[in-house]
């Protein structure tokens, strides 16, 4: 097995120490910290000025380990994760379990990056911006606080600029319904598209 790029070993030491990051994703900069971590989540909001309690992604750099971690998925929201990522979606399904209980309730919000950043592990990722304020598509866009309280800033030049379109399949594997919570860089028609036989 091959050596991780330098970039995703910084990440992951970060991450693995508790600390705070700021990333470039295959849709604009986030911040992100280890999605178990209470501590560090907290920090993360304190950091963006939103409420602790408000929901964030579990994001992921491969969709085995996504589905891995959420073993009550059933098999018709499995098979439409498997169409819908990776890419840049936020996916909400059911969480049981109540998994990851730093990033939401009932609802859990998956990405799965396409990007060579893995950190080996399950992230909490936000957009690296304060509460109420744009997404940053570059790293000069990305506010002068949320830089000065990462412990890693990794530069990926400019990025494509859109959110990720969040996607509710809470419903799903009961009934097949969905619903688009945010429109964003993948169209309602794409996501329909990729759904098909799910």
């Amino acid at each position: 097995m091959s050596a991780p790029p330098p970039a995703a070993a910084q990440l992951a030491a970060v991450i693995a120490d508790g600390a705070i990051a700021v990333i470039p994703t295959d849709t604009v900069y986030g911040v992100c910290c280890d999605a178990e971590n209470a501590a560090a989540a907290k920090r993360l909001a304190d950091l963006k000025g939103r409420s602790s309690g408000k929901p964030a992604a579990v994001a992921f750099f491969a969709l085995e380990p996504a589905l891995a971690a959420l073993p009550e998925l059933g098999r018709r929201t499995r098979s439409a994760l498997r169409a819908l990522l990776p890419g840049p979606l936020t996916v909400l399904v059911p969480n049981p379990a109540r998994r990851f209980p730093c990033a939401g309730g009932e609802l859990l919000g998956v990405r799965v990056i396409d990007g060579p950043l893995d950190p080996g592990r399950a992230i909490l990722l936000t957009s690296a911006n304060l509460a109420g304020g744009r997404d940053a598509r570059t790293p000069d866009e990305i506010p002068a606080e949320i830089r000065a309280g990462a412990a890693l800033v990794i530069d990926g030049g400019t990025l494509p600029g859109t959110p990720s379109t969040i996607v509710d399949l809470g419903e799903f594997e009961s009934g097949g319904g969905w619903r688009i919570v945010r429109d964003g860089a993948v169209t309602s028609a794409a996501v329909a598209h990729a759904l098909v036989g799910s």
